[in-house]
């Protein structure tokens, strides 16, 4: 599924994401002036099959009593917008939005009992407010009571590993009892990862719970990367990128989390939509959105991370 080529299908986008209540203006392109509309025009073609269309009853109905939930950064906030985007269009009169706390907000479909959660965690480790400041703290893992108990989780992180100055949410890093200013990010995102990956192999049972991994979902300010030298965003790209391989191959950060899943016991699914998002230079928000600021991070609902869902409906629903 993950291996193909983007191709042109003018029965895109599934949804208008003018109609869709809740979207975040940081991902409203399309509200926010985008004047082209190619990068809503393409659809994931697999290599050897068919990805079926996302169907929103058809999902509820699988899934009926079920709670979903996404766990990570704003990439993780990303897909969710995009999913109940999706959802509302099949059924845009029998949803509640709640804002649990600045951390979790639930969107759910009473008539199937299903809700679909977003966790707000940066790091997925935990950082505490102490004395001295904000700790990172690589091996502590305590939100995880309540992830447990979901039915399906799809966790995310990578993006706040390498943030620096006023960006960086944390002042110091801790390890067991060993505190420092700062350490090699790389380094810091495998442990921190690592205690995910053995949280996950202590306390959920996966006979109840699936869980997924989402691969690092790429940014787009080098140009080098797709033999474009001198481009640093991403302001100009209108069409994907031709065929199915990615100039500058996957970030090394991907192996790091490849190499921790590999270690985990229990069944864990990558969720590899790295190189698929790689192609997709066209699909971010770039200055269409409130703050007119460059993002080349994030992507644009509707877009990239509908076909994300339609990605995740198939593995979550078989």
């Amino acid at each position: 599924m993950y291996e193909g080529e983007w191709v042109w299908d003018d029965s895109y986008p599934l949804y208008d994401s003018a109609k869709c209540p809740h979207l975040r203006s940081q991902f409203d392109c399309s509200k926010y002036g985008r004047p082209d509309h190619f990068y809503l025009k393409y659809r994931w073609q697999p290599s050897k099959c068919n990805l079926p269309r996302f169907d929103g009853k058809e999902f509820l109905t699988k899934l009926r009593g079920k709670q979903i939930m996404f766990v990570g950064d704003s990439v993780s906030l990303n897909q969710w917008q995009s999913l109940i985007c999706l959802l509302h269009s099949f059924l845009p009169q029998t949803q509640i939005l709640d804002e649990l706390d600045k951390l979790v907000y639930n969107y759910t479909f009473p008539d199937y009992q299903v809700s679909v959660f977003v966790y707000h965690s940066t790091h997925l480790v935990d950082i505490e407010e102490e004395k001295i400041g904000r700790v990172l703290k690589l091996d502590s893992i305590k939100s995880g009571s309540i992830w447990k108990n979901m039915d399906i989780l799809v966790f995310n992180t990578w993006l706040w590993w390498y943030r620096t100055g006023p960006k960086q949410p944390w002042d110091y890093i801790q390890i067991g009892n060993k505190i420092v200013k700062d350490m090699d990010r790389m380094e810091a995102f495998r442990i921190g990862l690592t205690t995910w990956a053995k949280w996950v192999d202590a306390e959920v049972d996966t006979n109840k719970t699936k869980v997924l991994f989402q691969g690092i979902s790429p940014q787009h300010y080098n140009g080098i990367e797709w033999n474009e030298p001198g481009v640093t965003n991403c302001s100009k790209e209108t069409r994907p990128i031709n065929g199915s391989t990615y100039s500058a191959g996957l970030p090394k950060a991907y192996y790091v989390m490849e190499d921790v899943l590999k270690k985990i016991t229990k069944p864990v699914h990558l969720f590899n939509i790295t190189t698929l998002s790689q192609l997709r230079k066209d699909a971010h928000p770039s200055s269409y959105n409130l703050f007119k600021a460059m993002d080349c991070t994030h992507w644009c609902v509707a877009g990239l991370t509908d076909t994300w869902n339609e990605l995740l409906s198939v593995q979550v629903t078989n």
